[in-house]
């Protein structure tokens, strides 16, 4: 499955440096020099990090093989993403990327059915969205309201309180 990790904004100067909508939590690995970044379009080839900085807390780029501001301009838009299988599992036992969460099945800690896993969100409290029939429900991602999660099985555990289903 392919994240995105950033997305490419306008040009930053004339001699080709880009600015980047950061969407990852680690844009100092994800962008260092000489990395290589996959792109969606694919049309946009694969492009390789030059450099990158900091400038009033926007990160700006330069890409081998883009040097003057057109060139630049014609990344726009341009989603940078990874596969998620080249993700480093986390050393954490409470933490999971979005993709691990989406398509999980999620039951009550009564073994309820409730539905499935369709989406994460993050707006100051990240939130579950889950498929249930037609409808969906959010579910505040919490331990006190999801106390288990089961990556092997496929299921996540819910305890609602009443009224939130």
């Amino acid at each position: 499955m392919q994240l995105v990790v950033g997305r490419i904004g306008r040009p930053h100067g004339v001699r080709g440096e880009v600015t980047v909508e950061v969407r990852t939590d680690d844009p100092d690995v994800r962008f260092a020099p000489g990395v290589t970044l996959t792109t969606d379009p694919a049309a946009a080839r694969p492009l390789v990090v030059e450099r990158a900085r900091w400038h009033k807390g926007i990160l700006l780029l330069a890409i081998e093989g883009v040097a003057d501001r057109e060139a630049a301009e014609e990344l726009r838009g341009t989603m940078l993403v990874v596969d998620s299988a080249d993700l480093p599992p986390s050393d954490d036992p409470d933490e999971f990327h979005d993709h691990q969460l989406i398509g999980l099945s999620v039951v009550t800690v009564g073994s309820e059915p409730v539905g499935e896993v369709t989406d994460v969100l993050h707006h100051g409290q990240d939130l579950l969205v889950v498929r249930r029939g037609p409808d969906e429900v959010y579910i505040p991602f919490v331990k006190a309201l999801v106390p288990e999660i089961d990556l092997d099985r496929g299921v996540l555990v819910v305890d609602p309180p009443e009224g939130l289903l």
